[in-house]
């Protein structure tokens, strides 16, 4: 929302009440309240006929503090509110000088400054890393008597922000206008499914606005060097969040907002699905699966998307018994087969349904303020939306997803829920507005409820589409509607770093595109790009997804990638794991991982997956990669071809390939298994060491499914002397030194062994946890 009219003026039709002086202090031993006046008070009189705004500042959490600003307290709450994780048990320090009042937590200090001029200064470690100066924070009236708080924090020179959900316009958000609010606009839009008030730069700090409803942010967009956010009302709520590094800031915002669970095993390998609008049945679908079997292309699950449903009848959650007379046989002969079952599922009711009729009955559908049913025909005709506020609805909700999954069902992917009304009245009075965006928390949550009630707390996973502050709590999620062509791969990307960089820890999209039917070109890049992405699912609209309708090398293609991607497991797990403890995302940006060189601070068609493989999709027919190596020695690891980083590389790549290179000093934990993503990781590891440098060392973890640690190997260097030390060991394991190839001397607690792709080392005995060697 712009409110002002450039530098000096304020839009017609709007007023702006600004703290001009901080008239008085209260402080307690936890925070410091401010009452600010919009205008000099120099005597008595000066108090009168005017307003005062009240700004309280405390600290939720160390190295985090809370601003809330409020002009008339009065006004009724009718939530819903973002679950917060907040704490009293950190220590807060407020200190108070001649000229300001301060309050500190951590690293983090808020510094107000006393009288006129009106400042807030945020410092790291004493240096001023943000702050609101005069104008900045105020009270915005409207001719039209909507009013609005809004806030001006600035963005210093070099800095650029991150984040804001799943965007697909450009990665660094500077120029542009965001407002948070989730709409159904496909990936090509500035529309999102996913809406995030949380933006993070890389200065090394975060702001989270807490608010539920449409949050507007002007990031250097209507000043260049201000980032604004403002709501409607006669309150705002914000959140400055200290790194000092953008990983510390995601760590910070996910302990405040809630740590994404860890998904399980089998639901990083290959997903297929019947795609939306095909004919199919227990033959077609069996067609599929055996397909995949015949060519030797590993496959993990299964999704029936809407029409295992009957048509008009979305979502009654029963089977169409006229093309699946057999469903819970047909299920149990697909998970004999080793496949895991994925259903599609949406939060609206057709009227034709059943459901419809039973809903509106006991009052489980949203109302109109008359007490109608709200209804529309777009999407279903006749159609209602439950209402996830009312308990009762929410379990006669979950006792349908119960059945499916005594059924046989693994997951649900969990359509829809951005298009949601705003003219109606929820059963516990919560304001519809806030609910517009916080309805998909709801929602997915009452299904990850039932997934973890009935198949336990390490096998509940979604495949989600719309999300708001807390829904990272409730993984997998992807990019929703693309079209099949090579701009909407990058957006797709796009969108995914970014909600990575809003405290998101796992996505997808649809390898080959949703809308139309890719090129098999098309398709082929993307499939490389999307089996080494966190989770990886075919699926379209009009037209089946299985590689061989595009051609015999897609097949080949498929094959190469999935099975690349399971013998990753070990290495892709761990980094599933930091994201549950850390918040740190599994698909990283570049700029999350190489925050000291400013080359990554726009790099949006490139990422890391985990920490140490940097993936480089091919965006183009002439099939061309064209992508940038950080500083050092890094190594392809499907070649094993070196380059020195810090410069730009250009090449020709085949379908067979992609750019996928390893970190300096890296160890990558290869599994033994390329046909499976769930098996033991531990057992018949391989440790790969890539250009260990003199003085450096590296550190690999081998987890169990459940994501506890089993076997921790460390590989250090001290000129040629190399150790390799390792905890947890009990299982076969080995180390193989890429890049050397000829064999060493002077091995202690183990043999070495030269092979084609370099040296092996194999412990004495499963408990030995020490091998020395000179290079």
């Amino acid at each position: 929302m712009k409110i002002s009219d450039g530098n000096w003026l304020i839009r017609q039709g709007l007023q702006v009440l600004a703290p001009v002086q901080a008239h008085d202090f209260e402080m307690d031993s936890r925070s410091v309240t401010v009452y600010a006046s919009p205008r000099p008070i120099a005597d008595r009189s000066g108090m009168l006929d005017t307003m005062l705004l009240t700004v309280r500042f405390s600290s939720p959490m160390p190295d985090v503090i809370r601003v809330q600003l409020f002009h008339h307290q009065g006004v009724e709450d009718h939530g819903p509110a973002f679950e917060l994780e907040e704490s009293q048990a950190h220590p807060v320090q407020i200190s108070e000088a001649e000229e300001s009042v301060a309050l500190a937590s951590g690293g983090l200090t808020v510094r107000i400054r006393k009288g006129s001029p009106w400042a807030v200064d945020f410092l790291r470690d004493g240096r001023r890393i943000t702050g609101s100066g005069f104008k900045g924070m105020g009270y915005v009236k409207s001719d039209t008597g909507t009013a609005y708080m809004r806030e001006e924090l600035d963005l210093g020179v070099g800095e650029y922000v991150y984040g804001l959900g799943e965007r697909f316009t450009p990665f660094v958000k500077n120029g542009q206008v965001v407002d948070t609010w989730n709409k159904d606009g496909g990936t090509s839009t500035e529309q999102a499914y996913k809406n995030i008030p949380f933006y993070v730069t890389n200065k090394g700090y975060g702001v989270f606005v807490n608010h539920p409803e449409q949050v507007s942010f002007e990031v250097a967009s209507e000043k260049v060097s201000k980032t604004q956010f403002s709501v409607e009302g006669e309150s705002l709520d914000y959140y400055i969040l200290n790194g000092p590094t953008m990983k510390e800031v995601l760590n910070k915002y996910t302990a405040l907002t809630g740590k994404p669970a860890l998904p399980p095993a089998w639901t990083f390998g290959l997903w297929l699905t019947t795609s939306f609008t095909t004919n199919y049945d227990e033959t077609t679908v069996n067609s599929f699966i055996d397909g995949m079997a015949e060519r030797d292309l590993p496959l993990h699950v299964f999704h029936f998307d809407c029409f295992w449903m009957r048509e008009f009848h979305w979502c009654d959650f029963e089977w169409d018994k006229r093309v699946f007379p057999d469903p819970a046989g047909m299920l149990q002969r697909l998970k004999d087969k080793g496949l895991k079952i994925c259903v599609w599922i949406n939060p609206y009711i057709a009227q034709r349904s059943h459901m419809f009729t039973e809903g509106k009955k006991l009052g489980y559908l949203i109302k109109k303020p008359n007490g109608d049913v709200w209804q529309w025909d777009l999407w279903q005709p006749g159609m209602g939306v439950i209402d996830f506020t009312n308990p009762a609805a929410v379990q006669w909700f979950q006792d349908k997803l119960r059945g499916l999954v005594d059924m046989g069902v693994d997951s649900f992917k969990t359509d829809f829920g951005e298009r949601i009304p705003t003219d109606v009245v929820y059963y516990d009075g919560s304001d519809p507005f806030k609910m517009h965006n916080y309805y998909t928390f709801l929602y997915n949550k009452a299904v990850f409820e039932v997934l973890e009630e009935k198949l336990g707390k390490n096998e509940a996973a979604v495949f989600a589409r719309s999300a708001t502050v807390g829904g990272q709590q409730f993984p997998v999620h992807w990019g929703g509607d693309c079209y099949a062509t090579y701009e909407s791969m990058a957006e797709s990307l796009r969108g995914g770093l970014s909600l990575g960089l809003s405290g998101f820890g796992f996505w997808s999209h649809d390898i080959g595109g949703f809308e139309n039917t890719a090129t098999a070109d098309v398709y082929k890049r993307w499939l490389a790009f999307g089996l080494l992405s966190s989770h990886s699912r075919l699926h379209g609209s009009k037209s089946y997804r299985v590689p061989w309708v595009y051609d015999e090398e897609a097949v080949d293609v498929t094959r190469f990638f999935t099975k690349l991607k399971c013998s990753l497991m070990p290495y892709l797990f761990d980094a599933a794991v930091q994201a549950t403890e850390q918040g740190i995302p599994a698909m990283r940006a570049m700029v999350l991982e190489f925050g000291d060189d400013p080359n990554c601070d726009y790099l949006d068609r490139q990422y890391m997956l985990g920490g140490d493989l940097l993936v480089a999709p091919v965006f183009n027919e002439e099939g061309i990669g064209t992508y940038y190596l950080p500083r050092g020695t890094w190594t392809h690891f499907l070649t094993g071809q070196t380059r020195e980083g810090g410069t730009w590389v250009k090449e020709q790549v085949d379908y067979m390939s992609i750019p996928l290179y390893v970190r300096p000093n890296s160890l990558i934990a290869v599994g033994a298994d390329n046909r499976r993503p769930d098996y033991d990781f531990a057992e018949g590891v391989e440790l790969q060491l890539f250009a260990l440098e003199d003085g450096q060392s590296a550190t690999a973890t081998v987890r169990s499914m459940q994501g506890t640690p089993e076997l921790q190997v460390t590989a250090a260097r001290n000129g040629r002397k190399l150790t390799i030390s390792a905890e947890g060991a009990g299982k076969r394991w080995s180390v193989l030194l890429r890049g050397v190839s000829s064999p060493v001397s002077a091995v202690k607690g183990g043999s070495a062994s030269a092979e084609q792709a370099g040296t092996r080392l194999t412990p004495d005995s499963l408990a030995a946890a020490h091998i020395e060697l000179e290079l």
